[in-house]
């Protein structure tokens, strides 16, 4: 999740012209059939119509070092960050980080299940900037599927994110993502990809969340360390503004997502990433223009999306470092939305 160099703008450019032609006919007038109201996600009942997710760092980078007892409540899935690669391929472990503070696992998983009680999803995040899990082949696949299922039994994990940033095959993870969902029926999954990876319904991320769709969570994009991208239009948006996210939501949302499978995925501070981060009365805005047509920027839709799943930040811990701004603010206007 920390910043990274955006490369290859022009060849994402390139691949979404089929999607900006089709909105632009759309702006001009032409007939598109809107998707299915029925929203196809089958999720744990734990994850309300509209959601806020953190990331939650098992690690020290000079944010606020927080247990998870600690995250505000505002936080309806807690994504704990990160599970890391093993020797085997595909395979995933996950430790504890002396440096949070816990004094032993069982203390961490208590922690879990109060969460949970209270109403909190609590998944397990694979990979990060750093991540360096690769699933690609059939065996890859199982092995991650295995590790992730051995994960979710031992800690009580509701299930997991994927936040590969290093390349990602679609059909390796999609058949992985469908082996944890054939063990476990409930199971919460979210990705997090970067805006180049989701310009095009025909890139890998894009292509797994579609292919995961009966039972995919939501798509938290991270709408930052990004640079300027193109929206559903055709134009190009500099991030940091309204704009930047609701002109690049539109393209997952007329992608062929469901609206409760797309989430806003932003810093909680300045601090938190190496550019892109907005005040949250600028997330509130980008979500009244999806939800409820108001407040948009230069670029409106030409239509709402009030089943809009919600908000994401990384991470819970810069946001306590940041007075909890994110989640006071932009929780309580996620937990109002239509």
């Amino acid at each position: 999740m920390p910043a990274r160099l955006l490369a290859g703008l022009t060849a994402a450019l390139l691949t979404t012209a089929a999607l900006v032609g089709a909105s632009t006919a759309q702006a001009a007038g032409t007939h598109r059939p809107a998707p299915s109201a029925a929203a196809p996600a089958t999720t744990t009942e734990a994850v309300p119509r509209h959601a806020v997710t953190g990331y939650w760092q098992n690690f020290d980078n000079g944010a606020t070092v927080q247990k998870l007892k600690d995250v505000d409540d505002a936080y309806d899935i807690i994504a704990v960050s990160f599970a890391e690669a093993t020797g085997q391929p595909g395979a995933v472990t996950f430790r504890l980080d002396p440096a949070v503070g816990y004094g032993s696992t069982d203390e961490f998983k208590a922690d879990i299940k109060a969460k949970q009680a209270a109403g909190t999803s609590v998944i397990l995040s694979v990979g990060g900037e750093r991540g360096a899990v690769s699933v690609n082949d059939a065996v890859s696949a199982q092995n991650f599927a295995d590790s992730v299922n051995s994960l979710m039994d031992e800690y009580g994990f509701n299930g997991v994110d994927i936040d590969l940033e290093n390349g990602l095959n679609a059909t390796y993870m999609t058949q992985a993502l469908k082996a944890v969902h054939d063990r476990h029926g409930d199971v919460v999954v979210t990705m997090a990809p970067q805006t180049i990876d989701m310009q095009s319904p025909q890139n890998e991320y894009f292509k797994t969340a579609l292919g995961i769709k009966d039972f995919l969570t939501a798509v938290n994009m991270q709408y930052y360390n990004s640079g300027s991208m193109n929206g559903c239009d055709g134009k190009v948006y500099a991030q940091g503004t309204v704009d930047f996210l609701t002109a690049l939501a539109c393209i997952q949302l007329e992608g062929g997502l469901d609206p409760s499978q797309v989430g806003i995925g932003v810093p909680a501070s300045a601090r938190a990433a190496g550019g892109g981060y907005v005040a949250p009365s600028v997330v509130n805005a980008a979500l009244d223009c999806l939800t409820r047509g108001s407040s948009c920027g230069s670029f409106k839709p030409s239509r709402t999306y009030p089943g809009l799943r919600g908000a994401m930040t990384w991470s819970t811990n810069w946001d306590a470092a940041n007075g909890n701004a994110f989640a006071s603010q932009v929780g309580t206007h996620v937990h109002g939305l239509p």
